[in-house]
């Protein structure tokens, strides 16, 4: 900034500015998704136990877990088009009280059809979260912070299987599956009042913030703005036709196919590894996988924003989870085998952060939200394939290694994407690595303009 200049001294203080951001949005939007994640991901400690209840194969186990993510596309243009003109806290307390009174109802289904719809509805009333929070984290934190914020709320993903993995397979000790869905829909609607008084969409909004970081916030973002090449017309279509936006939304596609097969499956592996363990045991030790990728994911993102490598912070994980995966089906005994899983589960959940900070660097903030809702959307289907295809391929093969390998393999297209197809400098937009990701976008321009 102006350090450089002797009459800039006695004011330095991008250190002193105050950071009530980090303590209070990160927190209350953690929380939030973490709840949402729970309801979404409870079916995996729960069809292992179900013992022949609705008489689901293992085909029609990966169906439930994945019809899940048909129903999640539908809002997430939508939302993130609300977030941006509306209000993103308002769009998000609307879909969470509507996704919490849906989680609960999922657990009064009586037959397979009516399973399947109740996770539809619940993964369409999900769906709109993920972009409505990514579009508040970019009116709150500038770039150069952005994989930092973006770790930081996503690790409720394993942070919420750390904690609701063990709590879900207690009461599945202590109550059937049904209640265990009924109950674990009410927290929801709790946090909806927590989350309507704490939020704001932006800090000149909030009532607990300092004007000077108020002040910092708003001129680093509007830097942030101007530094950006314009997206051509600056329409939606325009935007997500760019090369780098759809590049985006086939590495996301091919990595949560292998995120999703992995995760659902995840407690049937450990369940076998234990030879038919109580839930309790199981969630327990599903726990221990979560606790590693939590810690893996936030280092990953706190390097990926000091270094500007989001490339390779990407996909240097994806390939160490694809070595963990193939080698997880080769290895004999418990302990090798789960030690396997911890890698995997890093290595899967380490890219969210440095990868979702990639949108903001390419496009201006006018188009980001309609980007970010088609790669989250189109990507997500591969929710649906991965756990669909684990379960086909158990039943068609009587093992699950082929259903893994096939993964792997999915893995591996999302690396080669990465690497080939967001090579760094030549795209307008294009993230320039090795640098501080908030430093490079003039360079970016010039060299755009050259």
């Amino acid at each position: 900034m102006t350090a450089d200049r002797p009459d800039a001294l006695p004011q330095p203080v991008a250190p002193a500015i105050p950071a009530k951001r980090w303590a209070y949005v990160i927190p209350v939007a953690a929380i939030m998704y973490m709840l949402a994640y729970l309801d979404r991901n409870n079916v995996s400690v729960i069809l292992p136990y179900m013992h022949g209840d609705l008489e689901l194969s293992n085909a029609d186990k990966g169906l439930v877990g994945g019809v899940f993510f048909v129903g999640y596309v539908f809002l997430q243009i939508p939302a993130a088009i609300l977030a941006q003109r509306w209000s993103a806290r308002k769009t998000v307390v609307l879909l969470m009280v509507a996704w919490g009174l849906a989680a609960s109802l999922s657990g009064l289904v009586q037959t397979k059809a009516q399973f399947y719809a109740a996770r539809f509805v619940l993964g369409f009333f999900e769906g709109g979260v993920w972009p409505a929070v990514l579009i508040l984290l970019a009116s709150w934190f500038p770039l150069r912070e952005r994989a930092r914020a973006n770790a930081l709320w996503m690790a409720c993903l394993p942070l919420s299987s750390v904690l609701m993995a063990p709590l879900s397979g207690w009461m599945l000790d202590h109550a059937g599956w049904r209640w265990v869905l009924v109950l674990q829909g009410v927290p929801p609607l709790l946090w909806a009042v927590v989350w309507w008084f704490t939020v704001a969409d932006r800090p000149a909004q909030a009532r607990w913030i300092s004007r000077a970081e108020a002040d910092h916030v708003e001129r680093s973002l509007a830097a942030d703005e101007a530094a950006k090449p314009s997206a051509g017309s600056g329409s939606y279509p325009d935007a997500v036709r760019q090369r780098p936006v759809l590049v985006l939304i086939g590495v996301y596609f091919f990595w949560i196919t292998g995120f999703y097969g992995f995760n659902l499956w995840l407690p049937a592996v450990i369940k076998e590894l234990t030879h038919g363990g109580s839930s309790t045991e199981v969630g327990l030790l599903t726990a221990i996988p979560f606790t590693v990728a939590l810690a893996v994911m936030i280092a990953n993102a706190a390097w990926s924003d000091r270094t500007g490598s989001r490339r390779q912070a990407v996909a240097v994980p994806l390939v160490v989870g694809i070595v963990a995966l193939l080698l997880g089906q080769a290895v004999d005994g418990a302990l090798p085998r789960m030690l396997l899983l911890c890698v995997t589960a890093a290595a899967v959940y380490a890219p969210y952060g440095p990868f979702w900070a990639i949108p903001g660097q390419l496009l201006r903030i006018e188009v980001v939200a309609v980007a970010m809702g088609l790669i989250n959307a189109l990507g997500n289907l591969g929710g649906f394939a991965g756990p669909y295809l684990v379960g086909w391929l158990t039943d068609a093969t009587g093992s699950s290694v082929t259903g893994f390998a096939v993964l792997s393999g999915f893995l591996a297209v999302a690396v080669a994407l990465v690497m080939l197809g967001l090579r760094p400098g030549p795209g307008p937009g294009a993230p320039r690595e090795g640098t501080d990701p908030g430093k490079c976008e003039p360079i970016r321009r010039l060299t755009k303009e050259v």
